[in-house]
Parts: C-alpha cells; sequence; structure tokens
C-alpha cells in the first residue's frame, strides 16, 4: 500500500465526492473547513442540478456524472455516499480508476457484494477504509486498550442497547429507505451497523447467534425497526445486542462491558460505571470530532501508505454479522457468520 504518485506530488490530498445527500453534505463541510486536512476539488450525484447546488456552495466543480468524476486526474481520493446498496457497484469504478476510496458504512448490504469490493481493493493496491467513527472516540479508545491490556479480566459478557426513534416521515422520506435493495435492512444494518463494528472491535468474532426481529411501529417499509440477538462469541464471551428505530425519546445508546476482574459501562459515548479489581481509574477524555478523526485517519493512510484504523475485513464481518442476524430472524434458528475466504 502506497502513497499515490499525484497525492506526493501535490502534498495535500485532493478528494472528490459521490453523492451529496445528507452525509455527502456533511463530508463537504469538513473538506472545506478552515482546519481540513485535505482539499475538496469536485462533486457528482445521480440529480446533477443537486451536485451544482452544493459545488456552488462550497466553490468547487460538479462533475457531470460518476465516470467524469472519477476520469479527472487532479483527484487523488473519493469519499462515497451513496445509498448502501450500490456501494459495490460505485466503489469498484473507483477503486479501478486509481481512486483511494473512504466509503459510507456499511461497506455493502451482502457479504457477497463486500467480497466483490474487497477483491478490487486488492488488485487496485488503492487505500479503502469504511467510516466506522465510533472507534475514534476517545472512550471507546480507552475501552480498547483495558480489554487488550487484561484490567477486565476474561470478558464474560457483554450487552448492548441501541435505542433509537426514525419517524415514519424518515422512511417515507425516500424511496430507497426501508428497502432490502437499498437499504439492506432497518435498525440494525442502518442504524445499528456502527455499534456492531465497535462490538467486533472490543470483543471480536462471533461464533455463532441466534435473532428476533420485527416491523412493530412503522410502515411501508420491507426491512425492521427493532431486533434482539443473542450470541456466543469465539472467545467463549457471549453477547447480548439490542437494536431499534422503535424507542420513542431520546434514550442514550449503552455499553456494558462485563468481565472477571471488572465492568464498565458507557452511555453515548460516556463513562457511566467502572470497577475493577486492580483499581482501575479514568483519565481525562478530551472531547473529539470523531467524523473529522476518521477523515484524518483515512488521510494519514494514504500519505504515509500505512493501514487504516477501519480496515475492508472489519468492515465485512459486521456486514456477516447482520446477515446472519436476518437468516437467523427468518428461520428461526441459530446461524454462524460467514468466514472470510481463506485467501483474505
Amino acid at each position: 500500500m502506497t502513497q499515490s504518485p499525484a497525492a506526493a506530488a501535490h502534498g495535500r490530498l485532493r478528494f472528490g465526492i459521490i453523492g451529496v445527500g445528507v452525509i455527502g453534505q456533511g463530508h463537504a463541510k469538513r473538506l472545506t473547513a478552515e482546519d481540513s486536512p485535505a482539499d475538496l476539488i469536485a462533486v457528482a450525484d445521480q440529480n446533477p442540478e443537486a451536485a451544482q447546488k452544493i459545488a456552488a456552495e462550497h466553490g468547487v466543480e460538479a462533475a457531470a456524472d460518476v465516470t467524469a468524476l472519477l476520469a479527472r486526474a487532479d483527484l487523488d481520493a473519493v469519499i462515497i455516499a451513496v445509498p448502501s446498496g450500490l456501494h459495490a457497484e460505485v466503489t469498484i469504478q473507483a477503486l479501478d480508476a486509481d481512486k483511494h476510496v473512504f466509503l459510507e458504512k456499511p461497506i455493502e448490504v451482502t457479504v457477497a457484494a463486500a467480497d466483490r469490493i474487497r477483491a478490487a481493493e486488492q488488485r487496485s493496491g488503492k487505500v479503502l477504509t469504511i467510516a466506522s467513527q465510533r472507534r475514534f472516540a476517545a472512550e471507546n479508545q480507552f475501552l480498547k486498550q483495558i480489554i487488550e491490556e487484561g484490567r477486565l479480566g476474561r470478558i464474560t459478557s457483554a450487552t448492548i442497547e441501541v435505542p433509537l426513534w426514525r419517524s415514519q416521515e424518515y422512511y417515507d422520506s425516500g424511496a430507497w429507505r426501508g428497502t432490502w435493495e437499498l437499504d439492506g435492512g432497518g435498525a440494525l444494518m442502518n442504524q445499528g451497523v456502527h455499534l456492531v463494528d465497535l462490538t467486533l472491535w472490543l470483543l471480536g468474532e462471533v461464533e455463532e447467534l441466534f435473532a428476533h426481529t420485527g416491523l412493530l411501529a412503522h410502515e411501508r417499509i420491507e426491512v425492521e425497526d427493532t431486533v434482539t440477538v443473542t450470541a456466543r462469541l469465539v472467545s467463549g464471551a457471549q453477547l447480548t445486542f439490542q437494536a431499534t428505530t422503535a424507542a420513542y425519546g431520546n434514550l442514550p445508546i449503552r455499553m456494558n462491558l462485563m468481565g472477571d476482574a471488572g465492568s464498565i459501562v458507557t452511555e453515548n459515548e460516556r463513562v457511566v460505571h467502572v470497577h475493577s479489581r486492580d483499581g482501575l481509574e479514568l483519565p481525562e477524555f478530551t472531547p473529539r470530532d470523531i467524523l473529522r478523526e476518521g477523515l484524518i485517519d483515512f488521510v494519514t493512510a494514504v500519505q504515509q501508505g500505512t493501514a487504516p484504523l477501519v480496515s475492508s475485513a472489519e468492515a465485512r464481518a459486521a456486514v456477516a454479522f447482520i446477515e446472519a442476524v436476518y437468516e437467523s430472524g427468518r428461520t428461526g434458528r441459530p446461524v454462524r457468520p460467514a468466514a472470510l475466504p481463506a485467501q483474505s
């Protein structure tokens, strides 16, 4: 994995954005802010008028379409923020066009599509990362450190709660929302995937899971708004994971990690409980713009030829977990998430 000649010659990484919906617009603001670690050059969208509007707002160019954007020699990397079910098509096109890729979550909506992306990544030699910004919170990096150091002893169990609310208007706002083809799923694939990624990053692989899924508070969508999972990790630890977009109110996202030498609880990243046999003390946590931290990590990986914090293999693991959840919800049977192919 090496820095591209264009990036090396120019100094600062030069970006294009594909997809200028709400998420893409957020990326445009970060790339054009005074403290941006890179430069925004051009944008593209399936709606040319939308691309032109965002381009004008930020003083950059609007490409006629994705192909035109990827043909530009003055771009080193692209941010892809299109509907999830289009990720493979656009990401493979970008990698084959010799661009580094920062891809919005999830990597794709099926393991098979994720594997096609990974194959394109491997043949291109370019840097690919997937947005999983919760890893960049100082509190979550502290959790990673103390687990690896054994400060909680052997992790015996964990409970993860993702209680969110999305109105019916949210799902009605776009024809692709709540569809298997383009959204890939509901509360778990679309909203809960960040906590799936965080859980696997902290605790390791899942051996087997069992799930219940349901559509309990919304209409006119194909996917679930509530899911509950029980799982056994490869380590032997047990996991309960619950995600919903049918929890009215402002409830915290909660993570309980329990070991035989300590326990720790976070709510919306903030540590609200810690107790350990060795008297673990909390450091001072400096607030971070975790979205910006993810961008900086990607830029650093491209410029220095290092691996980004979030790899495509790890992003695939999150989709394998979710795909297994949906299969279990449909069949009423326990399921093992799809393992990486041997050559990966």
